[in-house]
């Protein structure tokens, strides 16, 4: 009951969106408007609201942190390596770098708050205003590398730079946490507005993840796609826990640390993809495949509590 619990609603909501976008409800520009709504104004709002509210990171927030940079980075070394043996092309190379670490934020978000509630989403939070900076600087580097462009060490400089300042969710994250170490508590007329958008914010971000998913590239991609999902979710499960188990982790930033190791890739990577000259059709089947293995490896996850 508890994978049923958890699980079901979200993915529930993700099929959902991909019936609509089949029967010709939704359409591209129902889709990229409510990603854009969702990115830049919802989630960020969301971020901003839960990470506020709470307290400011403690040492068991810290250690959930140093775990969870520590098994990102190994799997980047070890997905690196992987390029290379299994001969992923160089086009297709910054793409499968990043299906291997990059996270599906909205799903954590709304799995997160099935299985751990209110705590749980705040832990996640502060998680990832700290984890989205250090994976798009791994994106944009390895990207850059293998993009074939003469780009000289102050331009990639620039390019990375724009991706984090420019980031919502980064922004939604540090407002948070710093509204949470020198305020700490909301009005009541701003708590319920925020409550408001947050009820908009999830619903409408697995909607738009079901109505992008598509089978059209995965015939042609599916066994490096098969091979970047099972870094993402075995191999950086099995890392992170590793992590977890070194510092020690509180039992609620265990449980957050898994649930995140066991995410789905995110769709974020089709955007850089595209900007800086890698394989889109490889990300599109990555996503895909990533997103139905996904159930399984949360649902690992949750068996574990």
């Amino acid at each position: 009951m508890m994978i049923l619990n958890n699980l079901f609603p979200v993915f529930a909501l993700i099929g959902l969106g991909a019936l609509l976008k089949h029967i010709h409800l939704t359409g591209e520009r129902f889709l990229k408007a409510s990603d854009r709504l969702v990115y830049f104004i919802f989630f960020p709002v969301m971020l901003f609201w839960k990470i506020g509210a709470s307290p400011s990171p403690d040492n068991s927030t810290s250690d959930l942190i140093v775990a969870a940079i520590g098994a990102v980075a190994t799997i980047y070394l070890i997905c690196t390596i992987c390029m290379k043996l299994f001969k992923v092309s160089t086009f297709a190379a910054g793409s499968f770098s990043q299906c291997c670490y990059r996270f599906n934020t909205y799903v954590g978000m709304a799995v997160i708050l099935n299985a751990l509630g209110e705590t749980g989403v705040s832990r996640f939070g502060i998680l990832i205003g700290f984890l989205i900076p250090f994976i798009n600087v791994l994106a944009v580097s390895t990207l850059i590398w293998y993009s074939g462009q003469a780009i000289d060490m102050r331009q990639r400089l620039r390019i990375t730079l724009r991706a984090l300042i420019s980031n919502p969710l980064i922004i939604g994250c540090l407002a948070g946490m710093a509204y949470s170490r020198y305020v700490g508590a909301f009005p009541v007329f701003l708590d319920n507005t925020f409550r408001l958008a947050a009820m908009v914010a999830l619903p409408l971000a697995l909607l738009s993840i079901g109505g992008t998913l598509t089978v059209k590239n995965i015939k042609d991609h599916l066994g490096h796609a098969f091979l970047g999902s099972a870094i993402k979710l075995l191999m950086l499960p099995t890392v992170g826990w590793f992590f977890l188990k070194v510092v020690d982790a509180s039992p609620l930033s265990f449980q957050v640390g898994m649930l995140f190791f066991a995410l789905p890739t995110s769709p974020a990577i089709m955007v850089l993809s595209s900007q800086l000259n890698s394989d889109t059709e490889f990300a599109s089947a990555a996503i895909m495949v990533s997103t139905l293995l996904s159930f399984f490896s949360m649902s690992a996850v949750l068996l574990m509590f």
